[in-house]
C-alpha cells in the first residue's frame, strides 16, 4: 500500500503566492489536493519588506490546508518569480597534453568554478548550476566528452543567484512554520525546462511572455538558463496608444480587437462600423490606424526585448527560434502577426507562439526536477577533509 506523503509547493509571483499540494496515486500519477491562492502583500520593488505580514498571510493559509487534508508538512518546495536574479557565466580549463578527459577533470573544473563564486559573490545563494558549454581543443562538443582525448578542455557553467538577505527573509518565514526549504527553483528554469522537454530538437531560445502590465523575457542556451530580465509594460500599453489617439473606450477596443479574428467580414470596410461606438457619438475612424498603431507600439516593445537589449549582444545570433507566450489577454490573437513579422521578418527569428504554462503544470514539472534532476544541472562534488590523523591511517592501511 502507498504511503500518504503529499508534497507542499509555494510559487511567489508578482501579484499574488499560490499554495499547491500534490500527491501521487498507486500508479504513480500526480494528483492536485489542495490549492489556495490570495494576493502577495509585504512586498516592494521585488524584495520582502514586512516578514511578519506575509509570514501570517502564508501561515494562515498553509493550516487551512494541513487542516483540510489532515497532514502536516515538514518540507517545501518554492517557485520563483518575484525575487531579483542574478546570472553569472565562468568557464573552466584543464589541460591534458593529449590524455583523456576524465570524471575527476570535470569534478574539479565544477567544484572550483563554485569555490570562485562562494568567495566572489558571498552576499548571494546558488539556487541552479548549469553545464552550459563543453569544448576539446577549442571545438564544441555536445556532451561531457569523458574518455575523449585532447589537449585543452574547456567546460563552462552558468549561475542563477539570489541575494542572501532575500534567501534569509525566506527562511525566517518558513522556520516560524515550522518548515524546512528543501529547494528553491527559478520560475523560469521550470518554464525553460518544460518548452525544452515539448521541444526537444530545440535547445538554445528566448521565451518572451506577456501580461497586461509586465512582461518577462529570458534566454535558454543548451537547456540552461543563461538570463531573464522584467519589463514594466504589457499587452496593455498598446492599447493605452489605440485609446490616446482615437479616443476610443478600451472596451471598445478591445472588442475590436477580438472580432478581428472571429469575423472575416471585419476587414470589408475601411472605417469602424457605428455598432462599436455604443454610448460614445460615432467618428469615422480607420481601422488602418488601429494597424499602424499597434505596429508601431510593437515594433518598439519587440526592439527593447530582444534586438536593442544589450544583454543579449553577445548571444542573439546564437538563437534561432523565439517563443511567445500572452497571459489574460484576450486581444493577442489581434497582435500575433505583428509580432511575428517584427520578430520572424526583422530578427530573423522562428516564432512559436505558446500557452503560457499554468501553476498545475509548473508544479508537476517541479516535482519531476526535484526527483530525477536537470539534463543540465551540475552538481557540486562535496570533498570531506580529512583530519591530520586520518591522513597518517590511509597512508599505513592503503
Amino acid at each position: 500500500m502507498k504511503i500518504y506523503s503529499p508534497k507542499l509547493f509555494i510559487k511567489f509571483d508578482l501579484e499574488e503566492i499560490s499554495i499547491i499540494v500534490y500527491n501521487t496515486d498507486e500508479l504513480d500519477n500526480f494528483k492536485i489536493l489542495e490549492k489556495q491562492i490570495f494576493p502577495i502583500i509585504g512586498f516592494d520593488n521585488k524584495k520582502i519588506n514586512d516578514l511578519e505580514k506575509i509570514f501570517k498571510e502564508i501561515k494562515k493559509n498553509i493550516l487551512i490546508i494541513e487542516n483540510k487534508i489532515n497532514y502536516f508538512f515538514k518540507d517545501l518546495i518554492i517557485i520563483l518569480n518575484n525575487f531579483n536574479i542574478s546570472f553569472l557565466n565562468l568557464s573552466g580549463f584543464k589541460k591534458l597534453n593529449g590524455t583523456q578527459v576524465t570524471k575527476e577533470n570535470i569534478t574539479y573544473i565544477i567544484n572550483s568554478l563554485k569555490s570562485n563564486v562562494d568567495e566572489f559573490e558571498n552576499n548571494k545563494k546558488i539556487l541552479h548550476i548549469f553545464n552550459s558549454k563543453y569544448s576539446l581543443d577549442k571545438k564544441k562538443i555536445d556532451n561531457i566528452p569523458i574518455g575523449l582525448f585532447g589537449d585543452l578542455y574547456s567546460h563552462e557553467l552558468s549561475f542563477n543567484l539570489m541575494n542572501d538577505n532575500d534567501y534569509k527573509n525566506l527562511k525566517s518565514i518558513f522556520d516560524k512554520c515550522n518548515l524546512k526549504i528543501k529547494k528553491i527553483l527559478l520560475d523560469s528554469f521550470v518554464k525553460g525546462s518544460l518548452i525544452s522537454e515539448k521541444n526537444q530538437d530545440i535547445e538554445t531560445f528566448f521565451y518572451v511572455q506577456m501580461d497586461k502590465n509586465y512582461s518577462k523575457i529570458f534566454y535558454v542556451e543548451n537547456d540552461s538558463v543563461k538570463f531573464e530580465q522584467d519589463f514594466k509594460f504589457g499587452t496593455e500599453i498598446i492599447i493605452n496608444d489605440i485609446v490616446k489617439i482615437t479616443k476610443l473606450k478600451p472596451e471598445i477596443i478591445k472588442k475590436i480587437l477580438e472580432n478581428y479574428i472571429t469575423d472575416k467580414k471585419f476587414l470589408d470596410s475601411s472605417y469602424i462600423e457605428k455598432e462599436y461606438f455604443e454610448d460614445q457619438q460615432y467618428r469615422k475612424i480607420k481601422k488602418e490606424l488601429i494597424f499602424n498603431i499597434a505596429e508601431a507600439r510593437i515594433k518598439e516593445l519587440s526592439e527593447n526585448l530582444v534586438n536593442k537589449n544589450i544583454k543579449f549582444a553577445g548571444s542573439i545570433n546564437r538563437v534561432k527560434v523565439i517563443f511567445l507566450g500572452f497571459i489574460n489577454s484576450q486581444e493577442y490573437n489581434f497582435f500575433k502577426d505583428l509580432y511575428s513579422d517584427q520578430f520572424s521578418n526583422r530578427l530573423k527569428l522562428i516564432t512559436k507562439f505558446i500557452e503560457c504554462p499554468k501553476i498545475d503544470e509548473e508544479v508537476v514539472q517541479a516535482i519531476k526536477i526535484d526527483q530525477f534532476g536537470w539534463k543540465k544541472e551540475a552538481i557540486p562534488v562535496t570533498v570531506n577533509k580529512k583530519s591530520y590523523i586520518g591522513r597518517i591511517l590511509q597512508k599505513i592501511f592503503s
